[in-house]
């Protein structure tokens, strides 16, 4: 069980960039079953510079700009890349067949009275006023079962297979790397750290997968469907006829590791004229001594920028091309970690009258993040990050901003 949970909590972000232990903060054996505990907790003071003469791009998560009240400079104090976490876990040998089961909370600092880390009930965006409190984010309940021979099933609610590398890797994951919307007024419980900058985000989904035994020594193989997801910002959901399909290979050698996942969807529009988006991942991660290297890339055709399926089309099934990719290097000095990252991502036209219609369609976002990270415990990571952020348009239409924070990430 204290592997089988380890290995899920690795999945769930907690922790994963920062020294831990090897068990859960509480592990519980009760009869055949045991029960563990794990989470995090993590806040930080975050100081953005905003565009003060920004310029209207068509974007989801971009250069922060001035505010309502003309504020170029914000401060907030808030959740980074990660909400806070508990993640409980059930686990049990019958049969032959090794079974889990797990429940993850995600709660937030900010006021937010919605479930969603970043919206607020009603589908607006709130201010942080008096009497409220924060929101309960249940990002993950799911189950597992299988053994060596056979592999392993997982069913349920759980992160997806396509960008997960690069997020789960980013040095960002207990900071906060760009700001997004803790550099505005209204609240949230989570930044953008790279997404749609580097990556595109990976979601929780509802899904069931199979896992294959080790395919040769160190290689495994995951495919599964997923529940579909309607684009965002493109006119009225309506119901897929297929799921989702997505898979990943994965390769580890020593110090090597290597994953490439794809991700493919159907979505059916109100207008009739149906398209199929598609992506691919690939992501590489060395170990030299004391200095990690990682890089990633994805492409995607109709799956659009910053989240699955957003800004993924022109509203007609026209798709639009995206790409992007993350380099990263760090150096750990004895309890000290340095970390320096580089994110772009692209959004293309779906053609010639897309770009008529939207002439300030997002075009790149780019963004660099340096950030110093101190173990003063085992458990417990003081840090300081910052970075400097740029969207442009295609029709030449540029925002830059920046953002600093400190904070600190406690796993357990």
């Amino acid at each position: 069980m204290k592997h089988s949970f380890k290995r899920h909590a690795i999945a769930f972000g907690i922790g994963s960039m920062l020294a831990s232990t090897a068990a859960s903060a509480l592990e519980v054996q009760a009869g055949d079953w045991k029960f563990t505990a794990n989470g995090n907790v993590n806040v930080h003071y975050i100081h953005s510079t905003c565009e003060n003469k920004p310029q209207a791009i068509v974007t989801v998560g971009s250069a922060c700009a001035v505010d309502v009240g003309g504020k170029k400079n914000v401060s907030t104090v808030s959740n980074g890349l990660l909400p806070a976490a508990l993640v409980l876990g059930v686990a049990t040998t019958q049969d032959g067949y090794d079974i889990t089961g797990t429940f993850g909370f995600y709660p937030g600092v900010s006021t937010n009275d919605g479930g969603s880390p970043n919206l607020q009930q009603g589908g607006g965006l709130g201010t942080n006023v008096a009497l409220g409190t924060t929101g309960l984010d249940v990002r993950q309940v799911f189950m597992t079962f299988g053994n060596k021979q056979i592999g392993t099933f997982s069913l349920g609610r759980n992160f997806g297979l396509f960008g997960f590398d690069a997020i789960i890797n980013d040095m960002t994951l207990p900071g906060v790397g760009v700001g997004g919307a803790m550099s505005g007024g209204a609240p949230a419980n989570t930044t953008l750290g790279s997404i749609g900058f580097g990556y595109l985000y990976t979601d929780t989904l509802a899904q069931m997968n199979y896992t294959t035994p080790a395919l040769i020594e160190g290689l495994t193989l995951t495919l599964g469907i997923f529940d579909p997801i309607e684009p965002l910002l493109q006119g009225a959901a309506t119901a897929e006829s297929a799921p989702g399909f997505h898979g990943k290979l994965v390769y580890k050698a020593g110090a090597l590791y290597l994953s490439s996942a794809f991700i493919s969807q159907t979505q059916n529009l109100p207008t009739g004229q149906n398209y199929t988006g598609t992506g691919v991942d690939v992501t590489a991660k060395l170990k030299l001594g004391a200095a990690d290297l990682m890089a990633s890339y994805y492409t995607g055709s109709g799956i659009g920028t910053t989240g699955l399926f957003i800004l993924s089309d022109d509203g007609l099934g026209n798709k639009r091309d995206s790409d992007g990719y993350l380099l990263q290097g760090t150096y750990t000095l004895g309890k000290t970690k340095l970390g320096l990252n580089y994110g772009v991502s692209n959004l293309d036209f779906a053609g010639s009258a897309d770009r008529a219609a939207t002439p300030n369609l997002l075009e790149t976002n780019s963004k660099v993040t340096a950030g110093v990270y101190h173990a003063l415990t085992k458990n417990l990571t003081l840090l300081a990050e910052f970075s400097d952020v740029s969207t442009e348009a295609h029709d030449g239409a540029k925002n830059s901003s920046n953002n600093v924070n400190v904070g600190a990430f406690l796993s357990f």
